[in-house]
């Protein structure tokens, strides 16, 4: 039985919870809300914490998930009064960098690629193909809508309209999200928002992060050399672990290695 004394200064304990793969894809290892719900609600509120330490290491995905993610932490951490303090890893683009700005600080290593502010939809267009093949598409929908931007079918100028429009609301999203987040903090002359990639150095005179630091050293030049660390995160699922599906497994780590490349990691 451990004896706990009151006039014994208990040591500062900070809550580091990793946000690493892609977001919202599918696959084991993506990340999404309610994944992520339980692992966040322990971390904040499990052994009143000094602060909630993020390890973020995410190419993005989803921008939906992205942002009831990023809204979880915040509402826990007003909730608790409890701060929040965000270290990008190898990348915080898009979706990544939308969970990094849920963060009061972010700070990054020196190689870190940060930014990638905009909104992509990509597809493929095969109608070309069927054509030649001989082989006829055939839909029929109730709604004029309902078949926009079929990729057996060729591309029409009002689908795309109505695409870019969808993607320029979310986006106006992401804007408000950074600009809100990094109030008085961004460089204002500079256009933040066109979806180009920085490293951490010039990100940091944009703005876009507080500092150069890494995890435990910026944690005990903050709480003391000895400050403790209680680690969270995603678990695989116990059949994954045992070999289960090991091709869906395989093509989910392909489509997140793709992802990861876009950034040439």
């Amino acid at each position: 039985m451990k004896l706990s004394l009151p006039f014994l200064k208990k040591q500062p304990c900070v809550a580091v919870v990793r946000l690493s793969g892609t977001i919202g894809m599918a696959g084991r290892g993506s990340m999404s809300d309610t994944a992520l719900a339980p692992v966040l609600e322990k971390a904040f509120r499990k052994g009143n914490p000094a602060a909630v330490a993020l390890e973020v290491n995410s190419p993005g995905g989803s921008p939906v998930q992205s942002s009831l993610i990023g809204a979880r932490i915040r509402r826990l951490s007003e909730e608790l009064k409890v701060p929040v303090i965000a270290f990008v890893e190898d990348v915080a683009a898009s979706g990544g960098y939308w969970l990094a700005a849920a963060a009061d600080e972010i700070y990054a290593d020196d190689s870190s690629v940060l930014g990638s502010i905009g909104v992509i939809s990509s597809g493929f267009g095969a109608h070309v193909l069927l054509k030649r093949q001989g082989i006829e598409r055939r839909v029929h929908t109730a709604g004029q809508s309902k078949s926009m931007l079929d990729p057996f079918s060729p591309e029409k100028k009002e689908d795309v309209a109505r695409l870019e429009t969808l993607l320029a609301d979310i986006h106006e999203n992401f804007i408000t999200h950074v600009k809100t987040r990094r109030s008085g903090k961004l460089d204002e002359s500079q256009d933040l928002f066109t979806g180009e990639i920085w490293l951490a150095r010039r990100a940091q005179e944009l703005g876009l992060i507080d500092g150069i630091a890494h995890l435990k050293p910026k944690m005990q030049e903050r709480f003391g050399d000895k400050v403790k660390f209680r680690r969270y995160g995603l678990r695989k699922p116990i059949w994954s672990r045992f070999g289960a599906s090991l091709a869906q497994d395989a093509i989910a780590g392909l489509e997140e290695r793709a992802a990861y490349a876009r950034f040439g990691l």
